[in-house]
């Protein structure tokens, strides 16, 4: 059965829509197609569509893999991860916080990393009359902090040395760590739960990372609530499950195909 025609529109060029749809018939499930299934779900014969897939498999968009057989080619994968590397984190992450923030009824953040530094560069704040409110452009040492932390657990060891060698960790109050090897292994530990959670001055945030197509740690999100909410347990899990959500979507929207792994029961 044909999966799609061509409009009688007299500006549409039906080699190029038919080109457009022989991509669009590739997905998770089938992969790997042939001449005669471009054929058959475009209803036309063989013949007829010879010079579009030798066209789109020079142009790189197809790949032969067999006879008359074919997977999407590099170029489709390069475009679009181009693509998606070209759009700015905040687009992508403001409409993810903003339901999150609705969800949970509590402020959401966005941060960077700059240096040793988390860097606030979006929030979605919550307006009811227990609020955390950390203003776009707050800059927290990331050693501090919930985002912070997630963000370093994207560096070596190795980078994490040459990040500190020349910044000195204990004239920061607790819970933050006071030495490198105190920084390090609480590094370790939020790198192997896949979350961080914070306390300091009367408000808890939960953070996790948002991953580019290279699974690299670009950003951070959080969900940022006072005590009098976050010291209830229930309240606190399904605060948890909202963010990873969030992060996973937002994630899938930055190229990360990978999932997160589920790690986010309280310990």
């Amino acid at each position: 059965m044909p999966v799609a025609t061509a409009t009688d529109n007299d500006y549409t060029v039906p080699a190029l829509f038919r080109g457009l749809t022989i991509l669009e018939m590739f997905n998770s499930r089938d992969r790997v197609l042939t001449v005669q299934d471009f054929a058959d779900r475009l209803g036309i014969t063989i013949s007829a569509i010879y010079r579009i897939v030798t066209t789109l498999t020079e142009m790189n968009y197809l790949e032969k893999v067999a006879k008359n057989t074919y997977q999407l080619g590099p170029q489709v994968i390069s475009n679009g991860f181009s693509y998606l590397a070209s759009r700015d984190v905040v687009d992508i992450a403001m409409p993810h916080l903003t339901a999150l923030r609705n969800t949970v009824s509590m402020s959401c953040h966005l941060s960077i990393r700059e240096g040793s530094d988390a860097v606030y560069i979006y929030r979605s704040f919550a307006a009811q009359r227990l609020s955390v409110n950390v203003p776009v452009g707050t800059r927290i040492p990331c050693h501090c902090c919930a985002m912070g932390r997630v963000l370093l657990m994207g560096l070596t060891d190795l980078e994490l040395e040459r990040l500190y060698q020349h910044v000195r960790l204990d004239g920061y109050s607790l819970p933050a760590p006071r030495t490198l090897p105190e920084l390090k292994e609480t590094i370790e530990q939020d790198h192997l739960r896949g979350w961080v959670e914070h306390r300091s001055d009367y408000a808890t945030s939960i953070a996790m990372p948002l991953r580019d197509h290279h699974n690299q740690i670009v950003a951070a999100v959080n969900i940022s609530g006072p005590d009098a909410l976050m010291s209830d347990d229930r309240q606190k899990q399904h605060a948890r499950e909202a963010l990873f959500a969030s992060a996973q979507r937002i994630s899938f929207e930055l190229g990360n195909l990978r999932k997160m792994s589920e790690k986010i029961t309280c310990r």
